[in-house]
C-alpha cells in the first residue's frame, strides 16, 4: 500500500542534489516522503520562495507570511496517479491557512499536469527575465548572493564573474490550503489573473540515479 509520511529535510538531500534536475537544495521547512510497500520511493519539500516579491505578489501584504512554494517533487518510475496522490497527501498534511505556489519549468517540456490534477489556479507563464550569475556559484540560488545588491553592486563586489543569463519561462501555479472562511478573504485579495490549463504532455527528463531508500522515520 502506498503511504505518505513526514521525513527529515535532511533525507531528502540525496534525492535532490542526484536525482532532481536542478541539484540544488531549495528552502525546507516541510519535507514528505512517498512510500510503495515501506520503501522510500520520493521525496516532496515544501518552503519559503527566495523571491520577496512573490511573497507580497500572490495577495499582498496581509497573506504574505502564509505564501510558501512546493518547491521540489520527485518520484520514482511513478505510476498514473501517484504524482497527484503524493501532493495532494502532502498538502492536507500542511498547517493552514497556506497559499502554495508551485512551478512547471518549460525548459524541461513541464507543464504542470500534476498540479491540473490536482485542481491547483493555473496563473500563466512567469515573467522574462535575465538572472544575475556569478562564475563559480552556479550552484547556487541568485537571490543567496544577490539578495537586496543592484546590478551595479555585483559588478564592484564580482567583477568580471558577474555575467547574466536568461532565466526558462515557467508555468505558475497556485494552490490554498485553508479554511473556507479563510479561502473568501485569501480570494478577495488574489491579484493573479486564472488562465485555462496548458494543454501537452510533461516531459520526462533522464534520472537514473538510485537514491537512498531505506530511511529512519520521525
Amino acid at each position: 500500500m502506498n503511504k505518505v509520511k513526514s521525513i527529515k529535510p535532511e533525507q531528502t538531500h540525496d534525492w535532490l542534489i542526484n536525482k532532481h534536475y536542478a541539484k540544488r537544495i531549495p528552502s525546507i521547512s516541510w519535507a514528505f516522503g512517498f512510500f510503495r510497500g515501506g520503501i522510500l520511493s520520493g521525496v516532496c519539500t515544501f518552503g519559503t520562495p527566495a523571491s520577496s516579491t512573490l511573497l507580497r505578489g500572490v495577495c499582498g501584504d496581509n497573506w504574505a507570511e502564509n505564501v510558501i512554494e512546493l518547491n521540489r517533487l520527485v518520484i520514482n518510475n511513478a505510476n498514473k496517479n501517484e504524482a497527484s496522490f503524493f501532493v495532494s497527501k502532502s498538502i492536507s498534511m500542511l498547517p493552514k491557512p497556506k497559499i502554495i505556489v508551485s512551478y512547471a519549468d518549460t525548459d524541461m517540456n513541464h507543464v504542470g499536469t500534476v498540479y491540473q490534477a490536482c485542481n491547483f489556479i493555473y496563473t500563466g507563464l512567469s515573467s522574462k527575465f535575465k538572472d544575475p550569475k556569478i562564475k563559480g556559484l552556479e550552484h547556487q540560488h541568485h537571490a543567496t548572493y544577490a539578495n537586496g545588491m543592484s546590478n551595479d553592486d555585483l559588478k564592484r563586489k564580482y567583477g568580471d564573474r558577474l555575467y547574466f543569463e536568461e532565466r526558462s519561462r515557467k508555468h505558475r501555479y497556485i494552490y490554498f490550503h485553508c479554511s473556507k472562511s479563510d479561502k473568501k478573504r485569501i480570494i478577495s485579495d488574489f491579484k493573479y489573473k486564472q488562465h485555462e490549463y496548458p494543454k501537452g504532455k510533461s516531459g520526462r527528463y533522464s534520472a537514473n540515479y538510485q537514491p537512498i531508500v531505506q530511511i529512519e522515520l520521525l
